[in-house]
């Protein structure tokens, strides 16, 4: 979003209505979320640029395309303020295909899942997808990749000598998901990625989940402008008087903003112009059925909130978060021509999407035809690991027959793991898994061709009754997840993603169930919206006839390796325990028979 002097000039006569404008929307009502009014007014867009709000008449000429907005509201389109779109399996083309429509225009993003399996070759070819499509990201370089403790592995290692350069890229918007722990660990390459940030003049943006008190003092001593995740409201009110512009998270697996929206509606309505929203996390099946950012404004408006700052925090509340209200988030002369056409604000159903000055959505959908680009090998990767047997998913001990007690990571929901203390039998050596007791085994394989590490440990939660299910697509560092009741079951499950590569499978009594395709890095699909959303329910609804009722099996499985998840999770390098920050050992004692 560089500026020639040429291009400087030729924005200014527009503005000045010295040359004609390229479209005119007349008709409108304008929501100016600048000043909290909403009124008449026509709008004049010169190339991708808003070029002057009320009377435009100066700026029509005799080739000025006129638009009718038929009395519509006007609305700014809509900033995701922290999102990983990789993990709605689509890739960047398809999921613009998904959210646009929508009135989603912009979204911040790390594009980190992306690094993890491609380094910046493949990042390079992802932003240049972005330049084609008609959804804006505002990208942060990841304070460092992978953000696992102790660190696992993945194919690209993100640290300070990479931000001294990338942090001087025109796309670069400042330092992205940076984790309490790592800052308070004082960890080297993190200080050194926000200590480039502080000579670039570019914001760093957090992670700070249950961050409170004295730990949180010295987080934002470090310099973090925002956090996109708290636990319940109480935590957002501490953190905003303390300073912090901050984002609620709502998204498929994690539901905050009932509880968090409280901060504004129960505690302080002042909180709520430096409130924004973000869903980090969603899949094709809840775009196309709920909505995006569209969703979240309704879900803001059923909770209290009034509908000009529910827009407020979908708009220009997250581009002065993210310091880019120059370019995003209102309708002002200057800024990008992202314009939403909306009939009814207390509905908020999205008719009309005009992005970078185009029209480009209507009814839900795009009104032309976006093509993915051609993939390189750079993205389209296989999967370096070795071929799994039973063997390699029994958990071996040094008795024959008896009782092993376990540690198993028991799911609480997405974003929760707590220990569960369990005994369980063994036989020839080995720990068997227990349907009964609804303990699983869980493993993660290196698939990087780095060093072949393979990890096993204990689950509980998902109530698996027979068979396994795997995934090539799990953040933070998209390793292969593979988890079951059944080791044969569990080899084969990890071969045929092996064979494949990459997707997510369900597999049951030694035949594959169903398969979802990843083929981009192991970790996302060209298919369109659609295509995966049917793909998603048909592979959810397998993992729940291996018995799971969680509402995303697959997705909670995926989301094992995140170190940054308390209590516990699961990397290549072993099960982690998140308060000691060190692996542990999940045989907790042995008893021979």
């Amino acid at each position: 979003m560089e500026r020639s002097v040429s291009d400087l000039k030729e924005r200014i006569r527009a503005g000045r209505g010295l040359v004609p404008a390229h479209k005119v929307i007349r008709g409108g009502q304008l929501v100016n979320v600048m000043s909290s009014e909403i009124y008449p007014a026509d709008v004049a867009v010169y190339n991708d640029m808003i070029a002057a709000v009320g009377d435009v008449e100066a700026y029509i000429g005799p080739e000025t395309e006129i638009i009718d907005a038929g009395g519509r509201y006007l609305v700014p389109g809509m900033i995701d303020g922290h999102i990983h779109s990789e993990c709605s399996k689509l890739s960047i083309t398809s999921y613009a295909k998904a959210v646009v429509p929508h009135g989603t225009t912009s979204m911040i993003s790390g594009l980190d899942e992306y690094i993890s399996v491609s380094g910046l070759e493949g990042l390079r070819e992802v932003m240049d997808e972005v330049k084609k499509s008609p959804l804006k990201v505002f990208w942060g370089a990841p304070y460092k990749t992978p953000y696992t403790i102790p660190q696992s592995t993945i194919a690209f290692n993100f640290n300070k000598e990479v931000h001294a350069e990338v942090q001087k890229w025109p796309e670069c918007f400042g330092v992205w998901e940076t984790v309490r722990e790592f800052i308070q660990e004082e960890d080297e390459d993190t200080l050194g990625a926000i200590s480039e940030a502080f000579k670039n003049r570019l914001p760093v943006f957090g992670c700070a989940p249950m961050a409170r008190g004295n730990d949180l003092n010295g987080y934002l001593c470090a310099g973090v402008r925002l956090d996109h995740e708290s636990y319940d409201h109480e935590e957002v009110v501490e953190k905003m008087r303390k300073g912090m512009h901050m984002l609620i998270r709502e998204s498929c697996v994690t539901h905050f903003l009932e509880e968090n929206i409280r901060a504004v509606t129960e505690v302080n309505p002042a909180f709520a112009r430096r409130v924004s929203f973000c869903t980090d996390d969603v899949t094709a099946t809840d775009i196309l059925s709920k909505g995006h950012l569209d969703n979240v404004v309704r879900l803001a408006m059923k909770a209290g909130v009034e509908p000009m700052t529910a827009i407020q925090m979908a708009t220009i509340n997250s581009a002065e978060a993210y310091r880019i209200d120059h370019l995003v988030g209102s309708i002002c002369p200057g800024r990008i021509a992202d314009i939403l056409f909306v009939d009814d604000l207390n509905e908020f159903k999205i008719e009309k999407v005009m992005t970078n000055g185009k029209m480009v959505a209507e009814n839900e959908r795009l009104s032309y035809e976006l093509k993915a680009p051609e993939r390189s090998s750079v993205l389209k990767g296989a999967l370096k690991c070795k071929m799994t047997t039973k063997a390699d998913f029994e958990y071996k001990v040094s008795i024959s027959s008896g009782e092993a007690t376990v540690l198993a990571m028991d799911v609480k929901g997405p974003f929760v793991r707590k220990r569960r203390d369990v005994v369980l039998k063994v036989e020839n050596g080995i720990v068997l898994p227990d349907v009964e007791q609804d303990v699983a085994m869980v493993s993660v394989l290196e698939r990087f061709g780095r060093n072949g590490n393979k990890s096993l440990a204990f689950c509980s939660g998902w109530k698996l009754k027979k068979g396994a299910m795997a995934s090539s697509a799990a953040p933070d560092d998209n390793n292969l997840v593979v988890m079951g009741v059944n080791a044969e079951d569990m080899s084969i499950a990890a071969n045929y993603l092996i064979e494949q590569g990459g997707g997510q499978v369900v597999v049951a009594d030694g035949e594959i169930v169903e398969f979802l395709p990843l083929p981009i890095g192991g970790i996302v699909s060209d298919c369109e919206p659609e295509e995966v959303a049917e793909q998603e329910k048909r592979i959810d609804a397998a993992a729940r006839a291996l018995g799971s009722d969680l509402p995303n099996p697959m997705m909670y499985m995926f989301f094992l390796p995140i170190t940054a998840i308390p209590d516990y999770a699961i990397t290549d390098v072993g099960p982690v325990d998140y308060l000691a920050l060190t692996t542990f050992d999940p045989v907790l004692d042995l008893k021979e028979a």
